[in-house]
């Protein structure tokens, strides 16, 4: 019989955290929950689950402090964490993604919606972590080696700030990335754009791979995150 997947929730709302238990129940998750931050990281500490769902908003140590020693401590550090935050709140949230948290997703939502993430996230924590030298999404294909992008057998111009971004969107598939992480993949001798306006790139490149791109999401004030290949598919 498989093991089922342990994951740990600090969140302070009564009823939101009711509705995540009922969801982890469904969807065939174990689930211990905490109401504040000091017991939330002992509970992490402790319990080693394979992923945390964390307010940043708490008692004790906020989210955010929570992130913070994980990320710094050899036995948490890789440990998956999912926010869960209202949207006033974006600018924390901006400051968690960079501190290592895997994803993002906005008060209020749609529990299965977070499973879908929690699901996502976990799965990337299975696959290899080495970058193959082709990249393929739909009928789009990214040749590593070459700096190119084709649809079918169509080559598409793209500069080289707009492949890098192209490239980690794709390693990083289905993972919220605030501008600041996409930032390191613009190149300073890149004319297109001399203000390293992130948005712009974007915008380029949803006009320069067709009319019906849609696998680029943003996620308002934090940045961006690319569909996995079925939640694309599926939008249609």
């Amino acid at each position: 019989m498989t093991q089922k997947k342990s994951l740990l929730l600090i969140e302070d709302e009564e009823d939101i955290a009711a509705l995540i238990k009922l969801q982890a129940d469904i969807s065939g998750y174990k689930l211990h929950a905490e109401t504040d931050g000091v017991n939330g990281l002992r509970s992490i500490e402790r319990e080693k689950p394979d992923l945390v769902i964390l307010d940043i908003m708490l008692p004790g140590f906020n989210g955010l402090d929570i992130c913070r020693k994980m990320k710094h401590s050899p036995e948490l550090k890789n440990i998956p964490v999912i926010i869960i935050s209202a949207k006033n709140e974006e600018l924390d949230v901006v400051l968690g993604l960079e501190l290592g948290a895997d994803d993002y997703v906005a008060k209020p939502f749609s529990p299965k919606i977070l499973f879908s993430r929690i699901k996502a996230v976990l799965r990337r924590g299975r696959e290899p972590q080495k970058v193959s030298k082709v990249l393929t999404f739909g009928d789009f294909t990214l040749e590593i080696d070459r700096y190119l992008v084709r649809k079918k057998d169509k080559y598409i111009p793209v500069t080289l700030s707009e492949f890098g971004i192209l490239r980690r969107f794709l390693v990083n598939r289905g993972k919220v990335l605030t501008r600041n992480q996409l930032l390191d993949d613009v190149q300073n001798d890149d004319a297109f754009i001399m203000d390293r306006n992130i948005d712009v790139h974007i915008a380029s490149l949803r006009k320069k791979l067709g009319p019906n791109f849609h696998w680029i999401e943003t996620v308002r004030g934090v940045g961006y995150r690319f569909k996995e290949e079925e939640e694309a598919l599926s939008s249609l």
